[in-house]
């Protein structure tokens, strides 16, 4: 039995490395762009099925490997301590070489039962991940930006999956999710200011601590969000019912940005990231439900 539980502790703390729940998000876009890139289908269903593992497993990996290049900063900020590394029960060597392996495996899948294209894209995400805006966070602030790039391919690579090419569908849906980042995580940096400067990252709320900068960039953002959102109904991708909800869920996200820079609390700024995590399920649902009115 103690045998058992060690393994299940284990298992756990090697899927921990992989970020479940950014995995998910990053999974419910992916589905998002293969579902408009197929005109509103999943089909073929084992094409969108290997499509959905690969980049399960790439995206796990980058994960890891984002935990395995901040294992030291993760032991000095007490929200992330705790995270298998640093807490003694995944080593750093297991954790690369973990990593390494679900990155690998996943690209392979996708560049070989998918497309090139894809495989591609996949990687281009985890170099940009990895190895451009992990080191970045501690240079400058400008990381949320760059971040923001492979933040957004996701769905650009369910895209591909199925099209086999890029066209300006794939760049509006790149688009909304390039924008959609920036209150997402200017709310997280806002509610962990202190713990990013005792890891020594370079978050916006630590290079100007009085917030201004920040409040301009998620109110900034949240407003440029609404237009770009509804490009899909402006160029045939999707109807009015999916225009009427993105244009409502788009004024609720600046409503709750405008509140937040107002108080400037951890309490509106934690509303805020809320609104931003539903704002993903409730896109993907608006552009299933548009197909059916």
């Amino acid at each position: 039995m103690a045998f058992l539980a060690l393994n299940k502790e284990k298992l756990s703390a090697y899927v921990a490395l992989t970020k479940p729940r950014i995995l998910l998000m990053v999974l419910i876009m992916s589905a998002a762009g293969f579902f408009m890139g197929a005109g509103g289908s999943l089909r073929p269903l084992d094409n969108f099925l290997i499509m959905l593992l690969g980049t399960a497993l790439s995206s796990g990996g980058a994960a890891v490997l984002n935990h395995y290049l901040e294992r030291d900063s993760d032991q000095l900020m007490h929200r992330t301590r705790k995270r298998p590394i640093p807490a003694g029960q995944i080593t750093p060597e297991k954790a690369l070489s973990f990593g390494l392996q679900l990155v690998l495996m996943g690209v392979t899948i996708l560049a070989w039962q998918v497309n090139l294209l894809t495989g591609f894209l996949s990687l281009l995400t985890v170099f940009l991940y990895v190895l451009v805006y992990t080191p970045l966070k501690r240079v400058t602030w400008w990381n949320t930006v760059i971040g923001a790039i492979p933040g957004a391919l996701p769905p650009v690579g369910g895209w591909t999956a199925v099209t086999g090419h890029l066209d300006y569908g794939a760049w509006i849906v790149f688009l909304i999710l390039f924008v959609w980042q920036h209150p997402h995580f200017y709310a997280i940096a806002w509610m962990y200011k202190d713990d990013y400067e005792r890891g020594g990252f370079k978050m916006l709320p630590v290079v100007h601590p009085d917030g201004r900068s920040t409040f301009n960039q998620v109110i900034g953002f949240s407003i440029i969000l609404i237009p770009i959102s509804l490009l899909p109904s402006l160029v045939g991708m999707a109807g009015p019912f999916y225009a009427w909800g993105m244009g409502i869920l788009g004024l609720v996200m600046l409503a709750i940005g405008i509140q937040f820079s107002r108080t400037r609390s951890v309490q509106d700024a934690k509303r805020l990231l809320k609104a931003s995590v539903i704002y993903l399920p409730l896109f993907f649902a608006l552009i299933l439900g548009d197909r059916s009115f």
